[in-house]
């Protein structure tokens, strides 16, 4: 287990930690790196149609726990290592070019390359659970089924090559925006040394989080509660996932709060709609924290209806509350259920994925 940002009560001298990695608490530091951990199942298939000749079809299919937070280009050496040692007959795989290469579903929808693993898999999980015969009460993790195909790419749909360059071009375009969107201006991103950048991306693709979050930790805002007046977390343990009690009062200035930027980065993907994306400032009018709840009523109403009032008190009931509301959907981040009294900059603060961005995808109750 990583020791970043988990020495807050280390009061030695010599502790090798800078200000904002003893600011960064324990709690924050465990979902960070639970979202870092996070897996899914994948099933690679060469497309029958396309298998070189003389190809072993015993071993046509690669399975792999990927990490949620990387990306399909970065997997494909290690894919490719697979099929070109065990399966394609070493004569007819010489023909074969990397850059061809590319993914759809095994029902035929297109894979975008530059989406974080686990946002495929979501999506494409919530997708198979609106078939008739699907059930979302299964614990259990099922495989996404993909299909390799090895030549005649449809570029025009693809929209990014395939390379692990122009995944890294794309992902620091998504940590950009999601700065920009924070703060009014890319300026902490762009003020990072390029070796830091770099050093980014390398985290990434080792899949190391001491050193992605070495220099995450620069742009991305603490969930310390900065506010003059913040609530204290309650002690059951659904506050962990509502909003862990986050760091010292004494910890980062307001300008770094989760509490305090400009608005949160999140895409909402909605079952077979458009990905919509706006302003989501953190605190709403009465300024109080923007719940998911909030985000989801005013975004998808029909989706998440607003709760009536409560009825008056009375004898009988002194302390009325509101009557339960039929929830037709779900909404799923980093492959949780999420409950909706989640504050969205703790979610920005802490579930967000390694490129700066929370994605809700929203699922629909049988």
């Amino acid at each position: 287990m990583s020791t970043y940002g988990t020495t807050r009560h280390h009061h030695s001298p010599a502790a090798n930690f800078s200000n904002r990695d003893r600011a960064t608490d324990y709690h924050t530091t465990l979902f960070r790196r639970l979202t870092w951990d996070g897996t899914v199942p994948l099933e690679i298939r060469v497309d029958p149609k396309e298998l070189p000749a003389n190809s072993d079809r015993n071993l046509e299919c690669y399975f792999v726990q990927a990490p949620r937070v990387s990306y399909l280009p970065l997997l494909m050496p290690e894919i490719r290592r697979f099929f070109m040692d065990l399966v394609f007959d070493e004569t007819a795989a010489k023909d074969l070019k990397d850059e061809e290469w590319w993914f759809e579903t095994a029902e035929g929808t297109l894979v975008k390359w530059h989406w974080p693993i686990g946002l495929i898999y979501d999506n494409h999980t919530i997708s198979a659970s609106l078939k008739p015969t699907s059930s979302r009460s299964s614990t259990n993790a099922i495989p996404l089924r993909l299909i390799l195909h090895l030549a005649s790419p449809p570029n025009e749909k693809l929209l990014l090559s395939p390379s692990p360059e122009a995944c890294k071009q794309a992902f620091m375009g998504q940590l950009k925006e999601a700065d920009f969107i924070r703060w009014g201006s890319t300026k902490r991103m762009t003020g990072l040394r390029q070796q830091d950048q770099d050093g980014l991306w390398e985290g990434i693709k080792e899949h190391n989080f001491d050193d992605y979050w070495r220099v995450a930790s620069k742009v991305t805002p603490t969930t310390a509660p900065t506010r003059a007046q913040s609530p204290v977390p309650p002690s059951s343990s659904a506050s962990m996932v509502n909003r862990p009690p986050s760091a010292d009062p004494g910890g980062p200035s307001e300008r770094d709060g989760a509490y305090n930027v400009r608005s949160i980065p999140v895409r909402l993907y909605v079952p077979d709609g458009p990905v919509i994306q706006g302003l989501v400032p953190p605190m709403i009018d009465d300024n109080t924290p923007r719940t998911l709840s909030h985000y989801l009523v005013d975004h998808i109403p029909l989706l998440f209806p607003t709760s009536p009032p409560a009825p008056p008190p009375s004898r009988a009931n002194p302390h009325p509350r509101p009557p339960p509301v039929p929830r037709p959907a779900y909404a799923l981040v980093q492959g949780i259920v999420m409950p909706l009294e989640t504050e969205m900059a703790w979610l920005g603060g802490c579930l967000a994925g390694a490129d700066g961005w929370v994605n809700v995808c929203i699922g629909i109750n049988h």
